[in-house]
């Protein structure tokens, strides 16, 4: 493991020219840097970035959970090396073995990083039902576009299907620790999976929940809007997002992502019973206002397009 934790960190000497002194520092180390979001809760604070070869595809929140008994991860990142580097985050906290993997939905940045955990003894790779084919389906263009993307430090980054599948309920018990899972009907995708401390409080929403940076609409803009009472309900004391700060109160974090999704919908549905074409459909829905969002310029866009598709058929 040192071994392979210098070798980690001579490659990254060469890819952070870009990072901040305390970051780079810790990834040349071969370690993510990470925050104790609560008692044996860590968190990896992923940047509001699309994929670039400094950040190493780090650009969404990631984690782990220790037990008495094990580990379990929530997200491994967003490509194999980051996943190592989260890995000898573990390592330096606890000896005890990884048993999980949990995969909050199929987006590159949060799987990509599967394939360092892959070998260990025991582990499972824990996902919504529907991650299977949906990553059989769009992983290969991701993967092709991260490559494109990362250059050198895509190396290594292999597609891993999970083993385990979800279709509503799960508990993983760590000893002592139980945290549990709960499939999502489809919303920000069709594979969206949160995972809860359920002892701590503390709920990890991956992409269900979305600050800082413009929520992705990648399943059913209708279907999002339709889970959030329910995802609310859940007592949870604070908040893991997918992208943003590293915990926000709950539910108070999904104010902001309401607000925008809702403005979204409205907007659309006046532009179709105007009968803006879907052309049209971008200049006629412009970013709502209020709310400060990164990479809204990128994003708002396709989630017009997306959500035009789906809301012309009402």
């Amino acid at each position: 493991m040192a071994t392979r934790r210098r070798a980690i960190g001579a490659a990254l000497l060469g890819l952070g020219g870009g990072l901040g002194g305390a970051r780079r520092f810790a990834l040349a180390q071969g370690a993510l840097p990470l925050v104790e979001a609560a008692p044996g809760v860590f968190v990896h604070h992923g940047l509001n970035e699309d994929f670039t070869p400094e950040n190493l595809g780090g650009i969404a929140n990631i984690g782990f959970v220790v037990g008495k008994e094990g580990v379990a991860v929530v997200d491994p990142g967003g490509s194999r090396l980051e996943g190592e580097m989260l890995l000898a985050a573990i390592r330096g906290r606890t000896k005890l073995p990884v048993t999980h993997v949990v995969l909050t939905h199929l987006h590159p940045d949060h799987v990509f990083g599967t394939a360092a955990f892959e070998g260990l003894p025991g582990v499972r790779f824990v996902g919504h039902e529907n991650l299977p084919n949906a990553l059989q389906e769009r992983g290969p263009a991701y993967l092709a576009n991260m490559r494109t993307l990362l250059g050198d430090a895509a190396k290594g980054t292999e597609i891993v299907l999970p083993d385990t599948l979800v279709g509503d309920r799960m508990t993983i018990d760590l000893g002592g620790r139980v945290l549990g899972l709960r499939a999502w009907p489809t919303a920000h995708t069709n594979t969206d999976l949160t995972v809860q401390d359920e002892g701590g409080g503390l709920l990890f929403a991956g992409d269900l929940v979305s600050l800082e940076r413009l929520p992705v609409v990648d399943g059913s803009l209708n279907g999002w809007l339709a889970v959030l009472p329910e995802l609310a309900a859940i007592p949870a004391k604070a908040v893991v997002p997918g992208h943003g700060p590293v915990t926000a109160p709950w539910p108070d974090a999904l104010e902001p992502e309401r607000a925008y999704l809702e403005a979204l919908r409205d907007g659309l549905r006046r532009a179709i019973a105007d009968g803006v074409p879907i052309e049209g459909a971008i200049k006629a829905v412009p970013m709502p206002v209020g709310g400060t969002w990164q990479l809204a310029d990128e994003t708002h866009p396709r989630n017009v397009m997306a959500g035009y598709t789906e809301l012309e058929w009402e």
